[in-house]
């Protein structure tokens, strides 16, 4: 039985990339409490969805965690892929996993150690192609986050944005993100937004 346990605590002690140049690499997932990959069937219909949209473009991966997303968006030919993690046991080991992936991929991936609420609030050198919002269920953090993106300009007209909720959670973005695509799986939906224009101030007095 100690065995049998022993195995299956190694068997989600893992993250799997699913497609693109590092199609079947698996890497090590830091062992901390709630830490979970967005699972190979949501990220399978998540990178269909955007499969036109990331070769050569910059992605930021907020609440990173295990990397999931944004190592499956190196994978798959993004330019440039910026990831937010805030515990340090986690964050170093996603730096090590991208000392070891990037030589082997066309992009870089770089690993910031920040508070991502915090971090959101000063104004972005310029905005991301493709962000994803996959905060921690029941914690509060996805509408400040898509508010403060929107806010300081990490995305702009025509980016796309990721949301990863508890099913349950109220649509709260901005009023220029148009919902794309929605899904359903088990307690957990995500949604795929088209940022829009911003209505100038004389717009919104007609």
């Amino acid at each position: 039985m100690r065995r049998q346990a022993n195995k299956q605590k190694n068997s989600v002690s893992q993250l799997r990339i699913i497609g693109g140049t590092l199609r079947g690499r698996k890497l090590a997932i830091a062992d901390l409490p709630g830490l979970r990959p967005t699972t190979d069937r949501v990220r399978e219909t998540l990178f269909n969805w955007l499969q036109f949209e990331i070769a050569g473009q910059r992605c930021l991966d907020l609440f990173a965690g295990t990397g999931a997303l944004g190592f499956e968006a190196l994978s798959r030919g993004a330019d440039e892929v910026v990831l937010f993690e805030q515990q340090r046991q986690a964050a170093q080991l996603l730096r090590q996993h991208a000392q070891d992936l990037n030589p082997q991929c066309t992009g870089t991936l770089s690993v910031a150690q920040v508070d991502t609420l915090q971090s959101l609030k000063t104004e972005a050198p310029a905005p991301f192609a493709i962000v994803f919002v996959d905060p921690p269920f029941r914690s509060d953090l996805a509408a400040p986050s898509c508010e403060l993106l929107q806010q300081n300009g990490y995305v702009a007209e025509g980016s796309w944005v990721y949301v990863e909720t508890e099913k349950e959670w109220p649509l709260q973005v901005p009023e220029n993100w148009q919902l794309e695509r929605e899904k359903v799986a088990g307690q957990v939906c995500y949604r795929l937004f088209l940022v829009g224009a911003v209505a100038s101030e004389q717009e919104e007095t007609e």
